[in-house]
């Protein structure tokens, strides 16, 4: 039997209000000079000020690193790490969606090891820990504030970077539900078919293993339950709830099994086309998840039915045809987009990508973890039934 281990953060705490105890984990983490990484969308924000009051009032020192965008790079931690290493800050307080965590969990090790970051993509490839991190995610989707991985851009090769190491495992996250209230409609979909992507890969990746099965499960049910929900009503506030924590267990579960074609399709889209990292993989999603499940009908088939789309009077391969047909169903209702919409409907400029996208998710060694590995042909196949 093949060994399993399951990284965490340190401590957990969930929901509404819990930012309110930033201040007393940072503290317990012994903190006395903090940098806020924060998504730009916040950085006025009322509750951020309430946070930073309460860290005056704890005697610790913090300042705001928002230096930041949607699918960050190498320029984004660099520059949060001079800033980092001139304050003499010794913690981080994350918050945000992926994109801010993962530069703020970057910016950390990137402050206690030398450049280049190139050094650190792949695996396990960090020398040395960096301070404490608290993450606050304020989307319902990456579940960032519990992975040991980060995503950054490489500027001058143009390259997105994979980096796990757990080394990158925040300290402490706080998941509190109130913070995802904000979000529109289109970020409520496609961050909360990215988690959906999360639990599923998890579950039928070549890594899972018996400490991660039960937590994709609990994530996929509780996205079966109340992401339409949340769509049809971000005000509420039970749905909104249920999907913070959906997201935070689909991180748990992928963290320490792993992701597969879905995403290693995806970071190409993203790096190309400017996707939004759950945007592309809500679009790719179903139709990966159809070619995927002859490799894992079981897997895939404990999938539907534990959520309710098929039962035990149903076979695998039904099981597997009923869950595939929900998640079109559900990008339908959700209205995700075809991927042509997303990259502006040029076909031919489309087309002329397409091997480089197909060997650069195989790089990624994502699909490797995938029941069906695909060759080269097979990907760039799934790119135009996306399309």
């Amino acid at each position: 039997m093949t060994a399993a281990r399951f990284d965490s953060p340190q401590a957990i705490l969930t929901g509404g209000g819990s930012r309110r105890e930033a201040a007393g984990l940072l503290s317990a983490l012994d903190a006395h000079h903090t940098l806020l990484v924060v998504d730009p969308y916040f950085r006025t924000a009322d509750f951020l000020m309430e946070i930073r009051a309460s860290l005056d009032r704890n005697g610790i020192a913090n300042d705001v690193f928002s230096d930041l965008q949607s699918d960050p790079t190498d320029q984004n931690v660099r520059s949060g790490t001079e800033r980092f290493r001139a304050l003499g800050a010794d913690s981080i307080l994350a918050i945000g969606g992926g994109s801010a965590l993962d530069v703020a969990k970057m910016i950390g090790v990137a402050s206690t090891n030398g450049e280049p970051l190139s050094r650190f993509q792949g695996y396990y490839r960090i020398p040395n820990p960096g301070p404490p991190v608290v993450a606050m995610p304020t989307t319902a989707g990456t579940g960032s504030e519990a992975t040991k991985v980060a995503v950054i851009t490489d500027t001058e090769r143009n390259v997105k970077m994979m980096i796990l190491d757990a080394k990158l495992m925040p300290a402490a996250a706080i998941v509190d539900y109130e913070l995802t209230m904000s979000m529109s409609k289109p970020l409520t979909a496609h961050v909360g078919v990215d988690a959906l992507t999360h639990g599923i890969e998890a579950y039928v990746s070549s890594k899972a293993n018996p400490l991660t099965d039960p937590v994709a499960l609990s994530s996929i049910k509780k996205i079966h339950a109340n992401l339409k929900t949340a769509w049809m009503d971000p005000g509420n506030a039970q749905a909104r709830e249920a999907m913070s924590v959906a997201a935070l267990q689909g991180g748990l579960a992928f963290t320490n099994s792993s992701v597969c074609l879905v995403h290693g399709m995806s970071r190409p889209l993203g790096l190309l086309f400017r996707l939004p990292h759950g945007l592309s993989n809500s679009v790719l999603l179903p139709t990966v998840t159809r070619f995927s499940w002859p490799g894992s009908k079981a897997r895939y088939a404990e999938v539907a039915r534990g959520v309710g789309i098929a039962s035990g009077k149903h076979s695998d391969e039904s099981a597997c045809e009923a869950l595939s047909a929900w998640l079109d169903e559900l990008n339908a209702e959700l209205h995700v987009p075809r991927l042509r919409e997303c990259c502006g409907g040029d076909v031919e400029k489309f087309r002329a990508t397409l091997p480089k996208m197909a060997a650069d998710a195989l790089e990624s060694g994502s699909p490797q973890n995938n029941p069906v590995v695909p060759a080269a042909n097979q990907i760039i196949e799934l790119f135009e039934m996306a399309w």
